[in-house]
């Protein structure tokens, strides 16, 4: 028997906002108290939850649902996004729906992103979510007119500082999300989505080459050694070979990947995802690097007996700086090959490969150029 744990699932901050709001207009339409309220998110799934922080006037209401992520580690979880909601009838009979954003939720600053610059953070889904649960409200209580619903989510500025919204450009608060509406627990699909969030930014800013790295690891030598802040780049963390498709989609003109050793080590063997979960291999192919350099037996046994990257290097330094330089260049070729076996012939990329200690490792043939171009941006 599997003894794991099966991870619950949550709800994602569209489908909080979209349960408030209908429960507002049902208070303000029919003037009873809804402790309870259920709604059917896009991806089918039934979201029935309590109706928190009721406050009620003649014109209009204000309500709350507590944003639970499931067993996904979320820093959403627990805020309480609030919608207030007013109606007034029209004279000609028909429906209007305006959603606004309130304290706590984001505002875009940047292009790229799936709302244009100065609108609040609502992605297009949530929007069509809040306008379908309140149509049929209306619809069930017979009115037409205007419905205006403000978003809020007390506490969610100070949440939004632990979420990639700073580095998108979304400022004061968090963004209200959701395709299916259900959060699924430690799923890639958010950081996927992330990734081909920033890509598109860059895009809409105007870069024809798309920077790429797995992380910040590195950032000090990056800045000291080209003057190249490492921020710049788009973070695919584990996801190598999922990020070369995407940008390959999105017909950048090339690519730099710029990374650690011990994360790029990975790709040298073909392994595109580098999660250590996916597959690990870094001393064998760093190893199999130093043996077609020509490394004594000694070194190779010294580098399977390692448990970090930096600390292989340093054996194999022991034995000779050239070999160093030499089996980094093997580790090069092979990184560029099976990158530009993923990418195809339309889409050059290039790479730039570092450790903490020993700098700069090894550089493919046109990775300055393109680095170089990056900067000048």
């Amino acid at each position: 028997m599997d003894s794991k744990k099966e991870l619950r699932k949550g709800f994602t901050t569209g489908s909080c906002g979209a349960a408030a709001a209908k429960a507002a207009l049902y208070m303000l339409l029919t003037g009873s108290v809804k402790d309870e309220i259920e709604i059917i998110t896009p991806g089918g799934a039934v979201f029935r939850t309590e109706v928190k922080d009721i406050f009620r006037e003649e014109n209009r209401v204000r309500c709350a649902v507590v944003k639970d992520g499931g067993d996904d580690p979320d820093v959403t979880t627990g805020l309480h996004v609030t919608a207030e909601v007013r109606a007034e009838e029209r004279a000609d009979g028909a429906l209007e729906i305006r959603i606004e954003g309130g304290p706590g939720v984001g505002r875009v600053t940047l292009p790229g992103l799936d709302q244009p610059v100065g609108n609040a953070a609502i992605n297009r889904v949530p929007r069509q979510m809040i306008e379908k649960e309140l149509s049929e409200v209306a619809e069930l209580l017979d009115f037409r007119g205007r419905i205006r619903v403000i978003l809020s989510v007390p506490g969610g500025e100070a949440a939004a500082e632990r979420t990639f919204n700073p580095r998108l450009g979304i400022e004061g608060g968090i963004s209200i999300l959701g395709t299916t509406g259900i959060v699924e627990p430690m799923s890639t699909r958010a950081i996927l989505d992330t990734i081909r969030v920033e890509l598109n930014q860059r895009k809409a800013l105007g870069d024809r080459i798309a920077a790429v790295s797995p992380g910040n690891y590195g950032l000090n030598f990056m800045k000291e050694t080209y003057g190249y802040d490492l921020n710049r780049s788009v973070k695919c963390s584990n996801y190598v070979g999922d990020t070369v498709d995407m940008v390959r989609e999105m017909d950048f003109r090339g690519m730099l990947l710029t990374g650690h050793i011990g994360k790029l080590i990975k790709v040298s063997g073909g392994i595109m995802n580098t999660h250590s979960k996916e597959g690990d291999a870094r001393m064998e192919l760093l190893a199999a690097g130093v043996i077609r350099a020509g490394g004594s037996m000694d070194t190779l046994r010294g580098i399977l007996n390692c448990r970090v990257t930096e600390e292989a290097l340093g054996i194999i330094q022991a034995e000779s700086p050239a070999l160093l330089r030499t089996s980094m260049e093997s580790v090069m070729d092979r990184i560029l090959y099976y990158l530009r076996k993923r990418a195809g012939e339309e889409l050059p990329v290039e790479c730039i490969l570092y450790s903490n200690e020993f700098g700069l490792l090894a550089a493919s043939p046109g990775a300055m150029d393109m680095l170089e171009k990056l900067r000048k941006g």
